[in-house]
């Protein structure tokens, strides 16, 4: 389903092209939802992932062939997420951005995305499990020559968890802002007036015509 304008970058293709209903799109494609634009994507299981007007996001894998699991990243702008409950399918559905990852079975949740890289994650239904993204590991350093070693040092007492190590899980009508540097508040209650706006009503709408 499509309302307005959106177009895919293919992996390794060169220019994009308009996207258009019943189009099919693959692991690896780029997708741009215009102003004033809404995207439903229909998965193999049925799932829905909808997406609001000026989302980036990339399908990392698409759940064909061989390759079961979904996962998503996006960069920027709302994502809703229907996930079907697809009994006795050995899979993963992942929605990730720069600073989080999520993972659910036969859930309705969503996630927004800002450009400083904060990040809302509230769930509708069922639940999810939410984690601090994994950075990618850095380059080994170069072998050199000898080098004295430090002597010994007082360990710190403790910290606040890093982004790397912390995973939550997030239950019906609950929510989780991540901030900027990867960091999670605690999970929290949200109440349907708070929730209003014109994209969630919507989304509420396709929810409840399938």
């Amino acid at each position: 389903h499509l309302e307005g304008r959106a177009q895919v970058l293919a992996k390794g293709k060169q220019p994009g092209r308009e996207l258009k209903v019943n189009s099919k799109l693959r692991g690896g494609d780029e997708i741009t939802v215009g102003p004033k634009s809404r995207l439903e994507i229909t998965l193999p299981d049925s799932s829905r992932l909808r997406f609001a007007e000026d989302t980036r996001f990339q399908i990392v894998q698409s759940g064909t062939g061989t390759a079961p699991d979904v996962k998503v990243h996006l960069a920027i702008g709302r994502t809703w997420a229907n996930v079907s409950k697809a009994a006795g399918i050995k899979r993963k559905f992942e929605i990730a951005c720069d600073n989080a990852v999520t993972g659910v079975r036969g859930t309705v949740y969503r996630m927004n995305v800002n450009e400083d890289a904060s990040a809302l994650v509230r769930v509708y239904e069922g639940e999810i499990a939410v984690s601090g993204a994994t950075k990618a590991m850095e380059a080994p350093k170069a072998v050199g020559p000898p080098t004295k070693i430090a002597g010994p040092k007082k360990i710190a007492g403790p910290r606040k968890v890093s982004m790397e190590e912390w995973t939550l899980i997030i239950r019906s009508m609950q929510q989780i802002n991540i901030r900027p540097d990867g960091s999670a508040d605690q999970p929290r209650d949200f109440t349907e007036q708070e929730d209003r706006d014109p994209w969630v009503d919507w989304n509420k709408a396709r929810d409840g015509a399938r």
